[in-house]
């Protein structure tokens, strides 16, 4: 068996066993509201991963979290509603981007990732500063599993709260978070066969979307969770407040994730700075516009 078929099966051997945690930990606290609940078994999971990224030394083990808890979690809140309404329109409206973005970036982080060998470079520039232990619990592990549970909240209150039915606004919106996902695998199909050329090494991809954004499939993974705040505020809009979880996902992005890529790219690949001055960060589009970034 290679070293990546082994690094699968432990993997996958630890998400059972934080999904076992999850599910026991739930059983629990019944008593208390749906997404309190949720919300503590989430947090169980995340610690049974981190720990196997401790014991293994590789914060890597979290990353397909990202991708794999939303599954279950969505359909707990779509087949036991608080409501006791069950809609299947409206049910299979939301399920479909949403297990086809789960899936789509589940098997993309299995075809790339090369197993416990392999720690994503930021997991490892991250650990390297002082309070690294701190760190590598809270800013790895907990704070992405916080911001996931808060981007779901949307799907909450339309699933289980609501009892408003389905209407052409659904449709659109479920429509538009599909094409979110759709962006984000065209994207990472190209970045794929990208990095397959070996003659690529140490270069930057700038062609196909890459040619008018730095980073269009993390503009796509942005897209889908405004795609699912959507979907809440066609179903029912005094739900409108809750822009505030597509925002703050908007924000991480924009404001940590691609700025550590450009930075690692302006370190490693000649030419990137070029490429950065006449492409968006997010925003596809041919001419260079501001973008709600820090300075590198």
């Amino acid at each position: 068996m290679g070293i990546k078929s082994k690094s699968l099966l432990i993997c996958g051997f630890v998400y059972v066993v934080a999904f076992v945690a999850a599910f026991i930990t739930c059983s629990y606290l019944l008593h208390l509201s749906q997404w309190v609940m949720i919300l503590c078994g989430h947090l169980i999971a995340t610690i049974v991963v981190y720990l196997a990224s401790f014991i293994y030394k590789n914060s890597s083990f979290y990353d397909p979290f990202w991708s794999v808890l939303p599954i279950p979690i969505v359909f707990y809140i779509a087949f036991w509603p608080v409501s006791k309404n069950l809609d299947h329109e409206k049910i299979i409206l939301f399920l479909i981007p949403i297990l086809f973005w789960g899936i789509r970036l589940t098997f993309n982080w299995v075809r790339r990732w090369e197993g416990l060998n392999d720690e994503d470079f930021r997991y490892v520039d991250l650990k390297s500063l002082k309070f690294s232990k701190l760190i590598d619990l809270f800013g790895i592990h907990i704070y992405p599993t916080l911001q996931v549970n808060l981007s779901l909240l949307p799907t909450y209150y339309a699933l289980s709260i609501s009892t408003n039915t389905s209407n052409i606004w659904l449709y659109l919106a479920s429509l538009f978070t599909f094409i979110a996902v759709i962006l984000e695998l065209i994207s990472d199909n190209q970045l794929w066969k990208f990095k397959k050329d070996n003659s690529n090494i140490n270069k930057f991809i700038d062609t196909g979307l890459w040619k008018f954004s730095r980073h269009p499939n993390y503009l796509g993974e942005v897209l889908f969770w405004w795609g699912i705040f959507f979907m809440l505020l066609s179903v029912d809009n005094s739900y409108w407040f809750l822009f505030i979880c597509p925002l703050s996902m908007n924000l991480m992005f924009s404001l940590i994730t691609c700025s550590m890529m450009d930075k690692r790219s302006l370190e490693k690949r000649e030419g990137f700075k070029e490429y950065m001055s006449k492409t968006n960060q997010l925003i596809i589009w041919p001419f260079k516009t501001k973008n709600l970034q820090p300075k590198i």
